[in-house]
């Protein structure tokens, strides 16, 4: 019992001295009629009740239970508002690194003055030859409108004359003036000599006064062929260029804000726009040139025409002339009135 009390705890004692006191009830009336002899049985139900310490479980329950609340976790909860300054920039903030770096004038000037030095210089080559491009506009325009005007002037004197002589007083200049020229040369050294070769001489003279004319006139124009067609390649090589550096820019800077990669864009961007520009005027342009020198050449050969015509006509009055004397006479009087009529 003395190991009970010690080695039990207060439930347990409680319940063997209840279970003691039932035994007691129940086993008081035998012990009133036989008191002597089964003395010793009482040592039995002190010696059951020891076995329920079994039930011992119970100091379980005595386990101190408060040590559940593992609500000391949330002091490590503070830590969770701290959030990461890139996504807080890029939610709706505005990072004041990447705000220093980036150019605060995006006008076209703006973007030239900020782009790298390979970008600056196909910008400028570009900008050169769109200048380029307007100057042999300019240039080519008022020398086809001068030379077509002449040429015009000149043809009308040819179809108004009857002879070579009356188509020396119209004082044709540039090219029709040259084809008069080359004519009375090939007259002067054929002399005598047969009308058919005269011709064909003459006729060989003014293909190449029209080639040369038609080649001085051009000049310049392929120019133009050559800036249409090439300045699209170098904008883009200059975007190339530009979308590279953005990239390596993204790189260093470790983020994919647009913010960052916008700018250098823009710049590579403008570049193709600038080539645009020198381009389309100068593939324009250049067809338009081609239509004008087409009808330039057309013009020329037309006096050339009219020239060969009135030497033509001039060798067949020659020949007739050195058949008959008396169509001579009329010859001469004919070619009087029209120097009379080219002067009046």
């Amino acid at each position: 019992m003395l190991m009970l009390r010690r080695t039990a705890s207060p439930r347990a004692r409680l319940r063997v001295l209840l279970a003691l006191a039932i035994l007691g009830s129940h086993v008081a009336p035998a012990l009133a009629q036989q008191p002597a002899s089964q003395a010793p049985t009482t040592q039995t139900p002190a010696v059951q009740p020891t076995q329920a310490p079994a039930i011992q479980p119970a100091p379980a329950a005595a386990t101190p239970a408060p040590e559940m609340p593992s609500v000391a976790a949330p002091a490590d909860t503070p830590a969770t508002p701290l959030e990461d300054p890139a996504q807080v920039h890029a939610e709706g903030g505005e990072d004041t690194t990447v705000a220093k770096q980036l150019p605060h004038d995006l006008s076209p000037w703006g973007m030239f003055m900020a782009a790298d030095i390979v970008v600056k210089g196909v910008m400028i080559g570009l900008a050169f030859a769109s200048v380029v491009t307007w100057t042999v506009w300019l240039a080519k325009t008022l020398e086809l409108m001068v030379s077509q005007r002449r040429l015009r002037s000149a043809l009308r004197g040819f179809l108004s004359s009857a002879s070579l002589d009356a188509a020396r007083t119209v004082g044709a200049a540039g090219p029709a003036g040259a084809m008069l020229r080359s004519t009375d040369l090939e007259l002067k050294r054929s002399g005598d000599l047969p009308a058919e070769g005269i011709k064909e001489r003459v006729g060989i003279s003014l293909h190449r006064i029209e080639v040369a004319a038609g080649r001085a006139i051009t000049r310049g124009t392929g120019l133009l062929a050559t800036i249409g067609a090439t300045a699209p390649f170098v904008g883009l090589f200059g975007t190339v260029w530009g979308i590279m550096n953005s990239f390596i820019g993204i790189s260093k800077a470790q983020t994919t804000n647009l913010a960052v990669v916008a700018p250098g864009i823009a710049e590579a961007l403008l570049a193709t726009a600038i080539g645009l520009v020198a381009a389309i005027p100068a593939v324009v342009i250049y067809n338009h040139f081609s239509r004008q020198v087409s009808g330039y050449r057309v013009l020329m050969g037309d006096a050339s025409a009219e020239v060969q015509r009135l030497l033509s006509r001039d060798l067949d009055r020659r020949d007739a002339r050195a058949n008959d004397p008396r169509a001579s006479a009329n010859t001469a009087q004919a070619s009087g009135r029209t120097r009379v009529s080219a002067a009046e």
